[in-house]
């Protein structure tokens, strides 16, 4: 059940999601959800906590995996990118949550929330080291999470500035996005570490 509403809520919304559609999908009765979850927004609930812990499992080997700061960043975009391509209704719940505002988005937001910290601790030692260009941790965090998310998952707007999002294209994007946060974020070994 819990692996149908991801797919349900991240592909068509939460309110365009039915609880009777999807018992349909699911070949039971409505009923049969509401035994297991008492509302639709008890059911969303667990869809993001169990949506939030695929995607920490996911990460939590490129955030916590050995090699240079770059590496690292390299890493957690690659495997976004990768999530993008076969996991895109897991990507599409969380840009969802993030709209529908709270509770969704602060269960969204307790969920990740060690991993977040776990983040802004290895961008804060990076700047201190002077590899990545001094900023505010936080902000830098939810900027780079919005461009990542943004170019990996937003179909429509890709169409609307003339980009196809197929396999080749995501390759494009995923290597132009790279070479963009490099260039951002990277202290260049000649650049005078502040």
């Amino acid at each position: 059940m819990l692996a149908a509403a991801v797919d349900s809520f991240g592909r068509a919304g939460y309110e365009a999601t039915s609880l009777d559609a999807l018992a349909g999908e699911l070949g039971v009765t409505k009923q049969t959800i509401l035994y297991y979850f008492p509302t639709k927004e008890k059911l969303l609930e667990e869809v993001v906590t169990s949506g939030a812990r695929e995607l920490t499992e996911a990460l939590d080997g490129a955030i916590e995996g050995n090699g240079t700061a770059w590496e690292r960043v390299e890493a957690v975009v690659r495997t976004v990118f990768r999530l993008a391509v076969r996991r895109p209704e897991l990507l599409g719940l969380l840009r969802e949550v993030s709209r529908l505002g709270p509770p969704a988005a602060t269960w969204l937001t307790n969920e990740l929330e060690p991993q977040v910290e776990r983040a802004v601790g290895f961008l804060e030692g990076e700047m201190a080291a002077g590899r990545i260009r001094s900023s505010d941790a936080r902000l830098l965090l939810v900027s780079a999470y919005s461009t990542v998310i943004g170019v990996a998952t937003e179909v429509e707007v890709l169409r609307a500035v003339g980009i196809e999002p197929t396999l080749r294209s995501t390759v494009q994007r995923r290597r132009e996005l790279l070479s963009f946060l490099r260039s951002a974020l990277m202290v260049d070994e000649g650049e005078t570490r502040a």
